[in-house]
């Protein structure tokens, strides 16, 4: 594997290099001068403090560049959850806190689940994946810093992936999406997917489809008030830490009710994607009669992308596996519904 090392500064890109020069094939060269060289890297490492403008700065101007290659991994400076989100936003698929644990880099580096045997997938796929990760984090770091979400990237972001979908098909979107993110991107990039091939095997008009990816794509941003230590928690939550993680709801609803574009259908859509037919769903135990369509696709899609995403410390469920499971929720999901998801969940 050829890993590319860059740094804001000489001590990083040295650490780095001697971590790693015994496995890999190592270049570097500083942030200020980065000229990526992409058919000759297979990862990048970026070490860099977040919180210094001319840092990100500098990023933006080979984002283009760093987003074709496969793995790209920020090591911070400074841990905090609004530096994480900006390093999403700026195009990595896993970040790091410095000092680096080198068991912990290398499993970054090697890890199959993560990037792939090949590390080589369609560009526009990876561009349309990455371009969707980025605009999440965008939308977690409006939500953290209280700042308005740029709601036509969203449009236009959607609309990328869409696209991407459409022309390449489902299973290769979620191949590349699981390969290349991680935790709550991964997931709502899985959902936006799903729910697009879902509005498109139902043969949706273009408006109806656009509704749904948009629902998609906002449907979790609640979750960046939520603690990171309960998202990436190993085990099933429980208690005081389940019912804040089942705040997020809500919080999305809240923060996205202050941002021109969105209309009442995705409001209702982000605030109520875990409510179930039978009432037992969260967090206003709606009934059958309370529950449009729009959100009723919506909650299958996000269990089956939930069922089907890669996590560290949990076997990945297959598609089949993921569908049966959807299948036994009766009362929950509406039947006809979950009967027409068959050919999206098996085989497309």
């Amino acid at each position: 594997m050829r890993v590319h090392v860059i740094g804001d500064s000489p001590a990083k890109i040295s650490t780095l290099r001697a971590m790693l020069e015994r496995q890999f094939a190592i270049t570097s060269e500083p942030i200020g001068d980065a000229q990526i060289r992409v058919g000759n890297v297979d990862a990048v490492l970026v070490a860099a403090d977040l919180r210094v403008v001319d840092n990100i700065a500098a990023i933006k101007q080979f984002s283009r560049r760093l987003s074709c290659i496969a793995k790209r991994i920020f090591v911070l400076d400074h841990e905090s959850r609004l530096s994480t989100v900006q390093a999403y936003a700026l195009g990595a698929t896993g970040v790091l806190p410095a000092p680096v644990d080198h068991a912990q880099l290398l499993a970054k580096l090697v890890d199959s689940t993560f990037a792939g045997a090949s590390g080589r997938i369609s560009p526009s796929v990876q561009e349309a994946a990455a371009a969707g990760a980025a605009c999440i984090a965008s939308m977690f770091s409006a939500v953290l810093s209280k700042t308005p979400i740029d709601f036509q990237d969203i449009e236009g972001t959607g609309r990328k992936i869409a696209d991407s979908v459409a022309e390449g098909g489902l299973s290769n979107w979620l191949a590349t999406v699981r390969r290349h993110h991680e935790g709550t991107y991964q997931h709502c990039l899985l959902v936006t997917g799903v729910t697009v091939d879902f509005g498109m095997s139902l043969g949706l008009a273009r408006e109806d489809l656009e509704r749904l990816y948009l629902a998609a794509m906002l449907h979790d941003v609640g979750k960046a008030t939520i603690p990171p230590a309960i998202l990436e928690k190993e085990d099933c939550i429980e208690g005081r830490e389940r019912a804040l993680f089942e705040t997020h709801p809500l919080a999305g609803y809240v923060a996205l009710k202050r941002t021109a574009g969105i209309s009442p259908e995705l409001l209702d859509a982000v605030m109520h994607h875990h409510e179930y037919l039978d009432g037992s769903g969260y967090p206003d135990a709606l009934s059958a009669r309370s529950i449009p369509d729009l959100v009723r696709i919506l909650t299958i899609a996000d269990i089956f992308s939930a069922l089907i995403e890669h996590r560290r410390h949990k076997p990945t469920m297959s598609r089949q596996q993921a569908y049966k499971a959807i299948q036994r929720m009766k009362g929950k999901l509406e039947e006809p519904l979950v009967a027409a998801f068959k050919e999206v969940a098996v085989t497309r």
